[in-house]
């Protein structure tokens, strides 16, 4: 038997219950790993109020990266064997698998090894956010050095990899946050510039602090109303990937700027570059040639015991967090 996070129902973080599983042995292309770390997401929190791109088959688990110690592997899994140091990728359904556990099954194509230097609770911030980001900045936003790129929410664990990651291929990371509570923080973190939205003309700002060029990428987790602004913040041909949905308001689209400006706005998700083999390759190898050199560095905000996994829910819906938040089990 081990600990494991289900939910019975949808709801806020009370229906997120510590209960006794059984942990099966692992299948065909499966592994068995002691958890130690476990990072939390946006997506964990809409799984749980039933907001998600999937519903939760109830009861269900939940969590989607992490990091641990392999236990045990099923039959046709080469690349890894019992005692492995690894990291946990979100490259599967939370209907199939889930991290929220003390020891628990994942498919083999969802772990790396762990990278040298970072231990277990570090290892649980990097999938999830610098593949999202890595998606559509390099992947497929084809991001070049002098370019800018424009960052909303970039206080999140994925705002703050977008960060590091224009950065380290010589791109102008603006970041936008919505206070000045967070403005000496991102500049630290290495925003060129902040635009804070709720005070500043998120537009007349970018034009200005790229010479009226504009930012060819938008990588935006917030929709919402700001997207008219975004547009108007954006250099000709540009492309604005749309990945979240935290704006309580409907999400218009800006249908003359596009025209005017001959504008990409696309939805987008990690789930594209998991889909791709290559794709997710490539990704990998683009972040541990990052973590190596220094330019990527996971940042973790608050770390809490597994114990405490309403609170750590909690805290992610306040906002608070500058990075990643992730969960420790002794």
């Amino acid at each position: 038997m081990t600990r494991a996070v289900r939910i019975h129902e949808t709801g806020n973080a009370d229906v997120l219950k510590i209960e006794d599983v059984t942990v099966r042995e692992p299948g065909e292309g499966e592994v068995r790993i002691r958890v130690e770390a476990i990072g939390l997401n946006r997506a964990e929190v809409m799984f749980r109020n039933g907001a998600y791109l999937e519903s939760p088959n109830l009861p269900a688990g939940m969590g989607y990266e992490g990091a641990g110690i392999v236990e045990a592997v099923g039959p046709g899994v080469r690349d890894f064997a019992e005692g492995d140091a690894v990291a946990v990728a979100p490259a599967f359904s939370m209907n199939a698998y889930s991290m929220y556990a003390e020891s628990t099954i994942v498919p083999a194509h969802a772990l790396t090894v762990r990278p040298a230097g970072l231990d277990a609770v570090q290892s649980a911030a990097i999938w999830m956010a610098y593949l999202t980001a890595y998606g559509a900045l390099i992947e497929f936003g084809q991001l070049q050095a002098g370019e800018a790129v424009l960052i909303p929410a970039a206080s999140s664990s994925v705002g703050l990899a977008a960060i590091q990651i224009a950065n380290h291929v010589g791109a102008t990371p603006i970041a936008m946050s919505r206070t000045n509570a967070k403005v000496e923080q991102l500049k630290k973190a290495g925003a060129a510039h902040v635009i804070v939205s709720e005070s500043q003309d998120i537009a007349g700002e970018t034009m200005r602090l790229t010479n009226n060029a504009g930012a060819r990428i938008v990588f935006d987790p917030v929709a919402g109303s700001t997207v008219n602004d975004l547009a108007n913040a954006m250099s000709p041909g540009g492309t604005m990937f749309l990945y979240g949905a935290l704006a309580p308001d409907e999400t218009p689209f800006p249908l003359f700027t596009a025209l005017a400006k001959a504008l990409t706005l696309r939805g987008y998700t990690v789930l594209e570059i998991f889909a791709d083999e290559q794709a997710f390759a490539r990704g990998k190898q683009f972040v541990f040639d990052g973590i190596a050199s220094g330019d990527l560095v996971p940042t973790v905000d608050r770390v809490f015991d597994f114990d405490d996994i309403v609170e750590a829910h909690r805290y992610m819906e306040s906002n608070q967090q500058f990075g990643k938040i992730v969960v420790r089990i002794p």
